[in-house]
């Protein structure tokens, strides 16, 4: 079985050749044209993508997410959402090297199998970093309306951030 694994993607790349060849088409052309297009596109998107990193570590230097935590606590706690997932809740839509910082901390502070290193862990796999897709996506494409693309996405967010503390709870205490 570990043999097959491990032949999987060249007998996938060989194949790919072969049926290509197979119909006459010219498959290092095609490779080398694709990958042109795979580095216009990333020549396009990094202003997006750089302006977004400088803006997210903005954001965590100037003790912005600190202060934001602090505010948005009292209403965390109406709703049973502990304080100390707020600065992951707050950049899971923004960054995911961040997002992995943070949980990182809480894991540190409060172990792996930890409420909070639970739901930490289940919030990061029930969300996304939603505004670096878009600026991936968006970006990729050159469209400026987004629509309600954004709205969708980050109340999704919301409903996964909220959802993986009250699953966390019922399913582990």
């Amino acid at each position: 079985m570990q043999y097959i694994s491990a032949a999987a993607i060249p007998l996938m790349i060989f194949g790919i050749v072969a049926f290509g060849m197979s119909r006459g088409i010219k498959t290092f052309e095609c490779f080398i044209d694709g990958a042109k297009d795979g580095l216009e596109t990333s020549v396009r998107i990094l202003p997006s993508l750089i302006a977004l990193l400088v803006a997210i570590t903005m954001f965590r230097a100037s003790g912005a997410l600190e202060m934001l935590t602090s505010l948005i606590s009292p209403l965390l706690s109406v709703i049973s959402f502990p304080k100390e997932l707020a600065p992951l809740a707050l950049m899971r839509p923004i960054s995911g090297s961040a997002s992995l910082a943070l949980v990182r901390d809480l894991l540190t502070q409060h172990g792996a199998d930890s409420f909070l290193g639970r739901c930490a862990s289940v919030m990061m796999g029930s969300t996304e970093t939603t505004f670096y897709t878009l600026a991936v996506y968006f970006g990729c494409v050159n469209m400026k309306d987004t629509r309600y693309t954004v709205k969708a996405a980050l109340l999704a967010d919301l409903c996964g951030m909220i959802a993986s503390v009250y699953v966390v709870r019922l399913m582990l205490g």
